[in-house]
């Protein structure tokens, strides 16, 4: 895999955490941004995004000689259905209408797992691709780390309006993403 298509990939899953980084920034209100805060919320999205997929990427490697003759279709499904699932959500984002101080810990690990659940199913989809793991999670992890840190800013900047728009994108990015998969795999088949 490419590093247009890899830096696409970790653009499209960032999406989910540069949501719900905007509605932070957005919460705080009139509130200066805590900059710690903003800080550990990208730290915890950029980690997580990175674990996840090595995760699904370790449960593909067991997978892989059961499904080796439809992996490309696999992958493309996983895909389409979390670009669609993106694009889905991106229609019920509204306004900002939380204010307060800030989010503790465990809400802000519940945020990082809730908002890097679909990149297990993209590691899942690396195992099947044979791609090495290592350069896509550490540029899914930097990609989710940078977004949401200045996602935070131009939340509390702009409000949540741009919320759905960047979820609606990553879901395009990755739709996009499982079609040259399957059209690459179709062409060499």
């Amino acid at each position: 895999m490419d590093l247009t298509a890899i830096l696409l990939i970790a653009l499209g899953l960032s999406m989910d955490a540069v949501a719900v980084s905007l509605a932070s920034g957005c919460a705080a209100g009139h509130a200066k941004v805590d900059v710690r805060q903003a800080l550990l919320l990208s730290f915890l999205f950029g980690s997580f995004q990175a674990l996840m997929p090595v995760a699904g990427w370790l449960a593909g490697l067991g997978l892989k000689g059961v499904i080796s003759s439809f992996d490309h279709w696999l992958a493309f499904v996983l895909l389409v259905f979390i670009g669609g699932k993106m694009i889905r959500e991106a229609r019920g984002a509204g306004e900002c209408r939380v204010h307060g101080n800030g989010m503790g810990l465990p809400v802000m690990l519940g945020l990082a797992v809730a908002t890097s659940i679909d990149a297990l199913a993209v590691g899942l989809s690396f195992s099947l691709l044979a791609v090495d793991i290592i350069a896509p999670v550490l540029i899914i992890g930097m990609v989710t780390f940078v977004l949401s840190l200045a996602a935070v800013f131009a939340g509390h900047r702009f409000g949540s309006r741009l919320a759905g728009k960047a979820e609606f994108l990553g879901g395009l990015i990755l739709i996009a993403i499982g079609l040259k998969i399957l059209l690459e795999h179709l062409r060499e088949g």
